[in-house]
């Protein structure tokens, strides 16, 4: 485990980790050094969390405030920026609604109705309040998703009875998108088929964030949030969670990105898309 500045990084110790290593390195010798390619990879990873610390703080200086956590799956690696700092998810906790949803089908044995599902599509697709409203009171309210959340594993997330304002860290975003793809998680193969089917066709006018990341060819998941009130100075949240993996498996990671205090929606999505590039550029996956 290696504290940068900002962020926290745990390194996976694999050693057949393509593309962390130059191919001189790689092989499971020793090196010059003395070092095993295991020991140079971590060397590595560190190297490269300290840039990315470096290249936020240029501009946490000078924007409003974010936080992000990054879970390479392939790798094991984790990465995060403030990644226990609070904020609010606007309608990124739409995503853990329908965690929620799809355990209480499955607690029934049986596959979400047509009627709940008629409420978690547009939740999703359309990030309709409406429709989250109605579901969300559907499965409990808050003492309902409180009581989901631990078998979620989400221990810094606090619901409130207006969803919206639910709180949580970026750290938790990115153990609930990790719940969607574990195979021993919770959530049946079922449950993430559909939870997979309706982060990744949202409608085109929320197709932003976590994909603007993605590269030709890759496959993305995702679910924004935003929100103004008056509370803030009419200032915006502005969040984004999702996941991009590659054809070739070289690629499976979830990113989450949270901000608040933005002068406008248009700009709280530069800067979370901003952030989100970062952590592929300095992270190199």
């Amino acid at each position: 485990m290696i504290l940068g500045g900002g962020g926290l990084i745990v390194l996976g110790m694999a050693d057949d980790d393509p593309g962390v290593l130059p191919s001189a390195l790689t092989g499971g010798r020793p090196s010059p050094t003395g070092l095993s390619a295991a020991e140079l990879a971590k060397i590595e990873r560190a190297k490269r969390a300290k840039q990315l610390d470096a290249a936020l703080r240029l501009v946490a200086a000078q924007t409003p405030d974010f936080s992000v956590a990054v879970l390479d799956k392939r790798t094991g690696q984790t990465y995060a920026y403030q990644g226990a700092t609070k904020f609010d998810t606007a309608s990124i906790v739409k995503a853990q609604i329908l965690a929620c949803e799809l355990l209480k089908a499955q607690d029934a044995e049986r596959q979400p109705t047509e009627s709940e599902m008629a409420l978690a599509t547009p939740m999703i697709q359309l990030s309709d309040n409406n429709a989250t409203t109605e579901l969300f009171e559907h499965l409990g309210g808050k003492s309902a998703i409180t009581k989901c959340n631990k078998r979620l594993g989400l221990t810094q997330t606090t619901v409130n009875t207006a969803w919206g304002l639910t709180r949580t860290t970026a750290g938790d975003q990115i153990k609930l998108l990790s719940k969607f793809v574990d195979v021993k998680g919770p959530l049946d193969a079922s449950s993430r088929k559909t939870a997979f089917k309706l982060m990744n066709t949202v409608s085109d006018d929320q197709d932003w964030g976590v994909p603007a990341m993605a590269k030709p060819g890759e496959t993305v998941t995702v679910k924004n949030g935003w929100d103004t009130r008056s509370a803030d100075n009419g200032l915006w949240a502005v969040n984004t969670i999702g996941r991009v993996t590659s054809p070739d498996g070289k690629v499976n990671v979830s990113v989450a990105v949270l901000s608040h205090n933005n002068q406008s929606m248009d700009s709280g999505i530069a800067l979370v898309e901003k952030v989100a590039k970062l952590t592929r550029q300095h992270l190199k996956y």
